[in-house]
């Protein structure tokens, strides 16, 4: 067990430059923590007033969940994918052994836009498996007695939640759930007492184990709890995201999720062979739609190695 805790993982700042043309807040991976559950990446861009341009690259070993909170983006892949996503609409793609995507904003001028986009790793059953993708425009709602003022809501957009389960496929037990405080508001948000958990403050003010949050905040809670309360003074939006700990160590870089070094370089030979015309038997494949794609990174001079939980 971890035990309970109380620690602000304060994101960073880290700039796209042209393929999105904007800056993003990243809360995970974080030096200290590489995963919370299986979610093991989480970006937060915008608002801001954006042309969004990301052209197709590659994923593998994990699942992407793209949840705007602004705007609207379209989604293609190399499965044949073609998909419009809005407010209250859950984007999952599966990578599994390779798949390749992009994203837009919709329309060629620039848009309010603000989303929240994880990654969540996927286990040595499933990430060599097949690609996939879900588009989920209904998603389950839970409401939450208040101890005080009104009554919260919360959206299950991923696992498990207050006995409520998501319609998205997930391959480890996993929760992802938005939740609203209204103002003057004070609830217990359950809690599986074995997994672990962290609350994102998205907008608004909030309280959480009388720990005041900041906007943006990611306060990891760790295990061993059944509950959390959470109070609000103006209303506020908040993130759980949380899960039973994932025991494997994972070698993430750049768009990759493996367990070694050898694979990553596998991956990144593939994507880099795959812009030839002769390539064979393509592993990510290609997006219609596109005559360009983003090429990858040079690997580092060094080994690439498992992060570490220092937590």
């Amino acid at each position: 067990m971890i035990g309970q805790r109380r620690l602000v993982l304060e994101p960073r700042e880290v700039p796209l430059g042209g393929v999105r043309g904007m800056s993003v807040l990243r809360a995970l991976p974080h030096r200290n923590l590489p995963t919370i559950g299986a979610w093991c990446f989480l970006d937060r861009f915008g608002p801001a007033d954006t042309r969004m341009r990301v052209e197709p690259h590659p994923h593998i070993g994990l699942q992407t969940v793209t949840w705007p909170l602004v705007g609207e983006i379209r989604h293609r892949d190399s499965l044949g994918s073609d998909a419009d996503l809005r407010r209250g609409q859950l984007n999952l793609m599966t990578a599994g052994n390779g798949i390749s995507h992009s994203e837009y904003s919709i329309g060629d001028d620039p848009i309010p836009l603000d989303a929240l986009q994880f990654w969540v790793v996927l286990p040595e059953s499933t990430r060599h498996g097949a690609a996939g993708f879900e588009r989920h425009t209904e998603l389950p709602g839970v409401a939450l007695t208040a101890d005080a003022g009104a009554d919260a809501t919360a959206t299950v957009v991923l696992g498990e939640f207050a006995g409520v389960r998501s319609p998205a496929t997930v391959h480890t037990p996993i929760v992802g759930t938005e939740i609203v405080l209204a103002p003057g508001s004070r609830v217990r948000l359950p809690l599986h007492p074995d997994w672990e958990h962290a609350l994102m403050l998205v907008e608004g003010d909030a309280v959480v184990s009388a720990h005041p949050m900041e906007r943006n905040d990611l306060l990891y809670l760790g295990d061993s709890r059944d509950e959390v309360e959470v109070s609000s003074t103006e209303g506020s939006l908040l993130f759980l995201l949380g899960g039973e700990p994932f025991e494997d160590d994972i070698v993430m870089w750049w768009n990759f999720a493996g367990r070694t070094h050898d694979e990553i370089v596998a991956a990144r030979e593939a994507w880099e062979a795959e812009s030839s015309p002769d390539a064979a038997t393509p592993r990510f494949g290609a997006v219609d739609g596109h005559d360009v794609r983003i090429p990858a990174p040079p690997l580092p001079d060094v080994r690439l190695m498992p992060r570490g939980r220092r937590i």
